[in-house]
């Protein structure tokens, strides 16, 4: 773990009971990745915490900023935007990664929290603005710069509802 950028030697802040430290860190961390949407490769990735030093551990808050790019679900258009995540975890010698993360070697590795936070708040389904319109199924025109002349397809499998609407099977309305 030594060398990594994102490892905290906690030795003398354990020490002191009570005591605080404000750290930054920040590097590319890989395979960020949920579906469709992503950290870009190589792109940095900042844990911008306090660690505080309690019983059985190193308490963490702060925030976690990443830059994320995707498609977006309705028009195919490219997306974007920097996720800024709070954070609130715990490091103890028991730490599982699960409930609490390991405190190994009185050093604290803020990468997992980091990855955790980031992947837990990429978009899964990202729109280019809350009111795109998507593109017409018929013809692919982007319906956000304008309509198209395409006419509204039915799909016949819901034809048998044209009779509660008082209209025939097939004539379009």
């Amino acid at each position: 773990m030594a060398g990594h950028r994102f490892v905290v030697p906690v030795a003398r802040l354990r020490r002191t009971a009570g005591g605080s430290w404000a750290v930054r860190r920040s590097g590319p961390i890989p395979d960020l990745v949920v579906s469709g949407t992503a950290v870009p490769e190589g792109a940095e990735v900042t844990a911008d915490v306090v660690l505080e030093a309690i019983a059985g551990g190193i308490a963490v808050h702060g925030r976690v900023l990443a830059p994320w790019t995707g498609t977006c679900r309705r028009c195919a258009a490219p997306v974007g935007g920097t996720l800024d995540v709070a954070v609130r975890e715990l490091y103890t010698e028991r730490g599982d990664g699960e409930e609490t993360y390991p405190l190994a070697h009185d050093e604290v590795d803020l990468e997992p929290l980091a990855r955790d936070a980031v992947l837990l708040e990429l978009p899964v389904a990202p729109l280019c603005r809350p009111d795109c319109r998507g593109l017409c199924p018929v013809c692919g025109a982007d319906w956000n710069e304008g309509p198209c002349s395409c006419e509204a397809r039915r799909d016949p499998r819901w034809a048998a509802l044209d009779v509660l609407r008082g209209t025939e099977p097939g004539d379009g309305t």
